[in-house]
């Protein structure tokens, strides 16, 4: 069985999905990261305002104080702004990293079929391969084998495993030697008698 374009196509639209979460992933990791920026500029700016509150107070100005004051109220809305935005980012990044993965799952489930499908394929490809080169083979000693036989003469010993034929006249020899020697077992004297 071929791999069948519809195999390929489903890999092809398994990576597609998985570049697309992943480009997702990468934009939701980006405004979380840039929350958490913001975040941390919004400290800052608190701990300026703070800073400013205390230094107004050791030179008694009035506007600074305001300024330091007004500067951490602002940085503390900010960050009950941002609080709640960075948690609900949180939950999206982990909901499209689980998405992310499974798509590379699947995909990646997709390859192994195909690269299984394959070696399949390769597997009896070769078979095939050593099949016919084993027909050949046979084809030839059955050949070699059968001139042998029209020709009255010894079939060349075949290289391999294949068990040589004995020629007619080999066979009739030893059963030559097989009668003699029987003949000569009946007719001897037994010693012990």
């Amino acid at each position: 069985m071929a791999v069948s374009r519809a195999l390929r196509r489903l890999l092809r639209i398994r990576d597609l999905e998985e570049e697309q979460n992943r480009l997702a992933l990468e934009s939701a990791l980006g405004e979380l990261h840039g929350l958490e920026r913001a975040l941390t500029a919004t400290a800052n700016r608190d701990r300026e305002g703070r800073a400013l509150v205390k230094a107004s107070a050791h030179s008694g100005l009035l506007p600074d104080r305001l300024a330091g004051l007004e500067e951490t109220r602002a940085a503390s809305r900010h960050a009950k702004a941002i609080g709640p935005r960075i948690e609900t980012m949180k939950g999206q990044v982990t909901t499209l990293r689980q998405a992310f993965l499974l798509k590379r799952v699947e995909r990646r489930q997709a390859e192994t079929l195909i690269g299984e499908t394959e070696a399949r394929e390769a597997i009896a490809a070769d078979r095939r391969g050593q099949q016919s080169l084993d027909d050949w083979y046979r084809s030839r000693l059955y050949r070699e084998a059968t001139d042998a036989e029209d020709s009255g003469a010894v079939a060349p010993a075949p290289q391999g495993h294949a068990k040589r034929q004995p020629a007619q006249s080999e066979i009739d020899c030893a059963a030559e030697k097989l009668e003699s020697q029987s003949i000569q077992s009946e007719n001897r004297v037994p010693e012990s008698e």
